[in-house]
Order: C-alpha cells, then sequence, then structure tokens
C-alpha cells in the first residue's frame, strides 16, 4: 500500500490494521489473525475499565452516604467541606471519648478495655500512713473475687472501702487503703516502689482472666449496671 492509497482509505472513513513487512521493509495490510488478535485484546481492556468504572462508582456513592449521614450528625455542617466535616467529627469523638472516661472514673463504671490504676490520694496525718486507691477493669470469670481477695491480703496493707460495679460481662473493682511507707508520702522513691508492686499484683489477675476467654460471655444475662460496697462482704 503507498500513501496514496493510504491516504484515501483514510478520507473514507477506512481504518485497516497495518504491519511491517520486514523483508520488503514497507507497510501492509495485517493478517486477519492478527486483526483478530487485536480486537479480543481491547475488548479484554474496555471490558476491565468498565468494570473498574462501576466499582469506582459504586465506591463514591457509599463515601457520599457516609458523609450525608455525619452531616445528619453534626450541628451547623451544611456550609462544611469534606476534610473540615471529618475534622469536626474527629473532634467530637475524642469530646465523647473524654467525657465518657470522666463518667466512667465518677461513676465506677466498667470500660470495655482492660485497665488498672494506683495512685496515692492523700496522707493521713494522724499515723503518717498514705491513703491509696487502686482499680482493675476487666472481663468477669468464676473465682476473680476471691482472687483479688488473695492479691489485696499478699500486699499486707490495710483496707479501708472496696466497692465493685458490673455492666454485661464487664467487672470495675476500686479498693480504698493504706500503707506506711518510710519517710511518708513525701518519699517519692518509695511511693513508687510501692505502686509497681500494686501494679504487678494486679497484672498477675489480668493475665490469669486472658488465659480463660471462655469466660468473657459468662454473664451476659446481667446487661444492668450494679454497684454495691463490697468491704464487709470481701474482707
Amino acid at each position: 500500500m503507498n500513501c496514496g492509497e493510504f491516504c484515501e482509505n483514510e478520507a473514507k472513513g477506512v481504518v485497516q490494521s497495518l504491519a511491517l513487512d520486514s523483508e520488503k521493509s514497507e507497510l501492509v495490510k495485517a493478517s486477519g489473525r492478527v486483526e483478530k488478535k487485536i480486537g479480543k485484546s481491547e475488548g479484554k481492556t474496555i471490558a476491565a475499565l468498565k468494570s473498574h468504572s462501576e466499582a469506582e462508582r459504586r465506591r463514591r456513592q457509599r463515601i457520599n452516604a457516609h458523609l450525608s449521614t455525619l452531616r445528619n450528625l453534626v450541628p451547623s455542617s451544611d456550609k462544611m467541606d469534606k476534610a473540615a466535616l471529618l475534622a469536626e467529627v474527629v473532634c467530637q469523638v475524642k469530646q465523647l471519648k473524654e467525657t465518657a472516661t470522666n463518667v466512667s472514673e465518677r461513676f465506677f463504671i466498667p470500660l470495655d478495655s482492660d485497665e488498672i490504676k494506683v495512685e496515692i490520694i492523700a496522707e493521713n496525718a494522724i499515723d503518717g500512713t498514705c491513703i491509696f486507691r487502686a482499680s482493675i477493669c476487666c472481663e468477669y470469670r468464676p473465682h476473680l473475687l476471691s482472687d483479688l481477695k488473695e492479691t489485696i491480703n499478699s500486699l499486707h496493707v490495710n483496707l479501708v472501702k472496696s466497692e465493685i460495679s458490673t455492666l454485661g460481662s464487664r467487672v470495675k473493682n476500686v479498693f480504698l487503703f493504706t500503707n506506711l511507707i518510710d519517710g511518708g508520702c513525701a518519699n517519692i522513691e518509695a511511693g513508687e516502689i510501692f505502686l509497681s508492686s500494686v501494679r504487678q499484683a494486679f497484672s498477675s489477675i489480668l493475665d490469669k482472666v486472658s488465659a480463660f476467654p471462655e469466660y468473657s460471655s459468662y454473664p451476659n444475662k446481667r446487661q444492668r449496671i450494679s454497684c454495691f460496697d463490697s468491704s464487709s462482704l470481701l474482707f
């Protein structure tokens, strides 16, 4: 095919597949097999592009639907762009989490995560003993209370008060006790050593809870919040 024939065919809107003849060093009409192979490859490419486009369209629809839900939850968000909306949602979620934590600490409501807290809260001016508060939050399991009693007794402290609250399968135990530290509460080093020993003792209880995952759903019938003073019951 010479240049004139190619230009004429192009003017008529006829598209032909060409191939380079290595012997003649010129472009010739491609064989039917080559044309069929090219057409099949193009068909696969078009199908893949259509599939990707449809998947991308569904993904955008889901994102927009979720963003619309968030706008309904966040006040005065109609004029916010997506970035501002998401930033506001993150801020409100952090505030809600902080509020929930404060409420939990105030009313001794068990959290979803295992937790141990030990702190010095005051010093008894009469005998110089330090007053400590320790709490442990975990899944309920049989013999948990007896293990707590054994742990408190092993620390050789004077238990003042203990409280237990339950929510579903979660249990939170709070203990108030005193202990005499050399140099009083002002002895930071001695105080930290004692706090570390209490944390280690309570951590052993969490290890036992983790060793028995089959008990995690044991008390699921108890869905109400219950709080009571267990000082006279346990110790």
